[in-house]
C-alpha cells in the first residue's frame, strides 16, 4: 500500500508498504478520503517522522476486522475517531475516550488503508458524504462542536476567534451558523477571505490593526466569548484582554506555559477559562444532526488533491492558502 511519510523539513515522501494486519478488537479500513489537520505542521516543517504520518482524520470502508470483532462488518462505510479508550471505564462507557486513562491516539491515515480499534468507528449512513464524514467524525468539525458545548449561555452574542486555521475556521463557520457574531484574527489574508466567506462580521490582521482595541471598540467592552485557536502564548494573552468582564476563553490551541494574573486576569473580571480538546465519541449524532439541520460543514473543505500530490497539499497548508484540505483515495 502507499502511505504518506513526513521527511522533515517541509518535506513529503510516499512509502509503499504492506497492508497492515488488524490485531485483536482491531479493524482494517480502506481509506476514501484522509483530511489534514493543523497540529500536523510541527512535524512537517520539523524533524519529521521515522515512519508513517500524524494523519487522524478519515474515512473509509471496512476491509477486514481482526479477532473478537462483531461490531462491525466487512464493506459497512465509517469515520474513525483518532482517540480510543480501553473500552471498560465508566467515562468510556459514556462514549468520552478522551478522558479514559488508559486513552491512545491512532494515526498514520493519510494512507490506502490503516487500523483502528472497532470501537473507534462511526458508521456512517450512506447518503453521507465521505467527506462530511471524515469532518464530523475526526476534529475537522469535532473541536468546533465540543468548544460549542461550553459556550451555552443564552448571552453569548459575540465570539472573537484568535486564529483561522483549520480548527478556527470550523469555529467561525459553528458560531456563526448558531446565530452569533464573529470576528476572527489571523495573519493570512485568504484565511481572513475564507472567515467572512464562513459568515464571519469583522476580520483583523493583527500586523496593520491592534486586535485586542478593534475588539473591545466593535464589541463596546470586550467579546463576550475568545477561542484561542492559533496555539501561540501572545493571542492567549490577547484572548483575555479582548474577553469583556464575565466573558470566557476557551483555549483549543495546543501551546506552552503562558503567564497570566489570577487577579488581573480571572478574579477582579468574574473571568472564566476552559480547555477543549477533540471531541467526545457519543457526541458524533449530535454533530450528525447538527449537520442534517443545516450547518454548512462541507463549507469548510477549500481543496482536493489525490494522495499523490499529498506534498502539495502540506504545501499549500502550511503556506495559509487553504481551509480544510482533503486527500482522495482511488
Amino acid at each position: 500500500m502507499q502511505i504518506v511519510r513526513l521527511t522533515g523539513g517541509s518535506g513529503v515522501a510516499i512509502d509503499t508498504l504492506p497492508v497492515p494486519e488488524p490485531q485483536a478488537g482491531q479493524v482494517l479500513i480502506r481509506t476514501a478520503v484522509s483530511a489534514l489537520c493543523g497540529s500536523e505542521l510541527s512535524t512537517y516543517r520539523g524533524q519529521g517522522s521515522t515512519q508513517g504520518n500524524p494523519g487522524h482524520e478519515a474515512a473509509g470502508v471496512v476491509e477486514k476486522l481482526g479477532p473478537d470483532v462483531a461490531s462491525l462488518q466487512p464493506g459497512q462505510r465509517v469515520g474513525v475517531s483518532a482517540i480510543s479508550g480501553c473500552g471498560t471505564c465508566l467515562p468510556c462507557q459514556q462514549g468520552q475516550y478522551t478522558w479514559c486513562a488508559q486513552k491512545a491516539f491512532f494515526g498514520s491515515m493519510h494512507a490506502e488503508y490503516f487500523v483502528i480499534p472497532a470501537l473507534a468507528c462511526h458508521p456512517l449512513p450512506d447518503n453521507l458524504s465521505w467527506e462530511v464524514g471524515a469532518l464530523i467524525s475526526g476534529d475537522g468539525f469535532g473541536v468546533p462542536y465540543h468548544t460549542s458545548t461550553k459556550l451555552t449561555d443564552p448571552a453569548i452574542a459575540r465570539v472573537a476567534v484568535f486564529g483561522a486555521g483549520p480548527i478556527g475556521q470550523g469555529q467561525v463557520l459553528l458560531q456563526t451558523h448558531l446565530g452569533r457574531q464573529v470576528i476572527a484574527v489571523d495573519l493570512s489574508a485568504r484565511r481572513r477571505e475564507y472567515a467572512l466567506a464562513w459568515g464571519a462580521v469583522l476580520v483583523l490582521d493583527p500586523v496593520q490593526i491592534e486586535p485586542v482595541a478593534a475588539i473591545r471598540e466593535f464589541t463596546d467592552g470586550g467579546a463576550e466569548a475568545c477561542i484561542e485557536a492559533a496555539g501561540k502564548p501572545a493571542t492567549a494573552k490577547q484572548c483575555f484582554q479582548a474577553v469583556r468582564t464575565a466573558g470566557i476563553v476557551v483555549f483549543n490551541g495546543e501551546q506552552p506555559a503562558v503567564e497570566l494574573s489570577p487577579s488581573e486576569d480571572f478574579i477582579r473580571r468574574d473571568v472564566w477559562a476552559v480547555g477543549s480538546w477533540y471531541y467526545h465519541f457519543s457526541e458524533f449524532p449530535r454533530m450528525l444532526a447538527l449537520h442534517r439541520a443545516g450547518a454548512p460543514v462541507a463549507k469548510l473543505i477549500t481543496h482536493h488533491f489525490p494522495l499523490s500530490e499529498a506534498s502539495e497539499a502540506y504545501r499549500a497548508m502550511a503556506a495559509g492558502e487553504t481551509g480544510k484540505v482533503l486527500l482522495h483515495y482511488s
